[in-house]
């Protein structure tokens, strides 16, 4: 049985402007053929069951020549598979789409194309560039700087520069010089307004600002490199006033997101939100303890506990797989008071209809098992991680609760020591390494090693018990005012918000 491909523009690189239908697309792929300009953080949202395929290109260096790209898309889909060809901005410009359609409708082979956002527009408006506006431009200009191996570059420049358009230039870091001569020798202005902007929509995005004359000194000035688009025309005299993404409170910084895989999405969404270059390197992975004998007979004789206590969301959706597998609902609970470390633990309980009665005022294992013990006269129920933290049962333990304490799920570390994160650490390229549990700490450090400098970066805590774990081993930390995402949030802004202040004073 045949397959299908499906041409799916990634955009310029921000995530967010991945469309809709592109990463539904994504999710469904079997096979993903990328590359080099689709950013890490859109390879991220493939799913791990899909196989990859890197035919990444660059000027100058085709690993992967475009025929045999073509091929690869053409066996993939005759093997059967669901294959995703994803390209940097959109397919159509300037990205060769057409020409591996062609080969697929040529064969027989059913595909579909899925527009992306051309880097063309988002690229100069995250560079605060409108490529139209009523006083400056009434006409947009697209045109690739990239000439056929072995060939000139074939552009009207006379025809250009009659438009009075704003001009667009794709893939023309290279022939930048030649572009700008070339307009000027059509008789463009000299003092014409110019940009260009290095890795549009990336938290490493910089803009050049110059005019037209001056535009290949002050790039090389700058040292602009590829990928970067090149913009002339009056609307570039905005780019200051109206350059929102670069100064997002976070912009430019590398932040580290150590949080398991299925929880990182809300930090790294709103860590991105703020300009930050996130790193999802999930250093942990909590695997449920399935089939569980202690915690199903604990749940066939519920009645013999007055509190059932969880401290975290995979605690409580392991307790609700199990409880449905005995043929079960929320109304073998009644009787039963229910108590949650912090927001988020209660959230998971609230989602399946089910309000908590006790979260601590402060989200940790040692509040809990004190709030508990003020509150429990009967015996407690405790679902939670193999490596929960004894200060909850010592709370319990000193005044004298009963309780049973049942490990539901274990967290495994997933990477083994590597030099490379190591290497970049120590060096300075990771601004902060956000933790959210102590387990987070102690992943993180068996792969880049207990005994690295730490001094260079700086360890953004969810709580005292986590940021306890990461000064033991000389990690430099900041502790958020609560134990949820929202404050380490605010904590990661904050922390870099003085430093950009003191930036932008310095600028000229």
């Amino acid at each position: 049985m045949s397959g299908k491909v499906t041409l799916v523009g990634a955009g310029p690189g921000d995530p967010g402007l991945l469309t809709v239908k592109g990463r539904a697309a994504l999710a469904a792929a079997d096979v993903v053929v990328y590359d080099r300009l689709v950013s890490p953080a859109v390879l991220d949202l493939i799913p791990g069951t899909a196989r990859q395929i890197d035919v990444g290109k660059e000027a100058s260096r085709h690993p992967v020549p475009q025929h045999r790209i073509n091929q690869i898309l053409l066996e993939e889909a005759q093997a059967g598979h669901s294959v995703v060809r994803l390209k940097g901005g959109d397919p159509f410009v300037f990205g060769r789409g057409g020409e591996e359609l062609e080969t697929l409708a040529r064969a027989g082979v059913a595909f579909e194309e899925v527009p992306g956002v051309t880097s063309a527009i988002a690229a100069a408006a995250y560079g605060g560039i409108p490529v139209t506006h009523r006083d400056f431009s009434s006409s947009l200009h697209i045109v690739t700087g990239h000439a056929r191996e072995g060939e000139p570059l074939s552009i009207d420049f006379d025809a250009l520069v009659r438009a009075r358009g704003t001009l667009v230039f794709l893939m023309g870091v290279t022939a930048m010089p030649i572009i700008v001569q070339g307009l000027l020798e059509a008789g463009m202005d000299p003092d014409t307004p110019a940009a260009m902007v290095e890795n549009g929509t990336l938290p490493s995005q910089r803009r050049c600002d110059a005019t037209l004359s001056t535009l290949p000194r002050q790039a090389a000035a700058m040292d602009i490199h590829s990928p970067a688009l090149i913009v002339v025309g009056g609307v570039c005299a905005l780019g200051k006033e109206l350059c929102w993404f670069e100064r997002l409170p976070l912009h430019g910084k590398r932040i580290l997101v150590t949080r398991p895989r299925a929880r990182a999405g809300t930090l790294s969404d709103k860590l991105r939100s703020l300009g930050a270059d996130v790193v999802e390197y999930p250093c942990i992975e909590t695997i449920p303890i399935l089939p569980c004998p202690a915690m199903e007979a604990a749940l066939r004789d519920l009645s013999a506990y007055e509190w059932l206590a969880f401290t975290s969301p995979t605690g409580v959706e392991t307790f609700w797989f199990c409880l449905r597998e005995l043929g079960r609902d929320a109304r073998h609970l009644c009787g039963v008071k229910l108590a949650a470390i912090g927001p988020g633990t209660a959230k998971a309980l609230a989602d399946r209809g089910i309000t908590a009665d006790l979260v601590p005022g402060t989200y940790d294992a040692a509040h809990l098992g004190g709030a508990l013990a003020d509150a429990a006269r009967g015996k407690v129920l405790l679902l939670r991680a193999a490596e929960g933290s004894a200060a909850l049962t010592d709370a319990l333990a000193r005044r004298g609760i009963a309780y049973d304490d049942i490990a539901v799920y274990q967290t495994l570390y997933l990477f083994p020591y590597t030099r490379a994160l190591r290497k970049e650490l120590e060096a300075g390229k990771i601004d902060a390494v956000t933790f959210t549990s102590a387990s987070t700490v102690r992943g993180f450090l068996s792969t880049v090693g207990a005994d690295a400098d730490f001094s260079r970066t700086v360890g953004l805590c969810i709580g005292e018990q986590t940021a306890g774990e990461a000064r033991k081993h000389g990690i430099p930390v900041r502790v958020a005012e609560k134990a949820t995402i929202d404050s380490l949030v605010e904590l990661v802004s904050h922390s870099f918000l003085g430093e950009q202040r003191k930036e932008s004073k310095e600028k000229p």
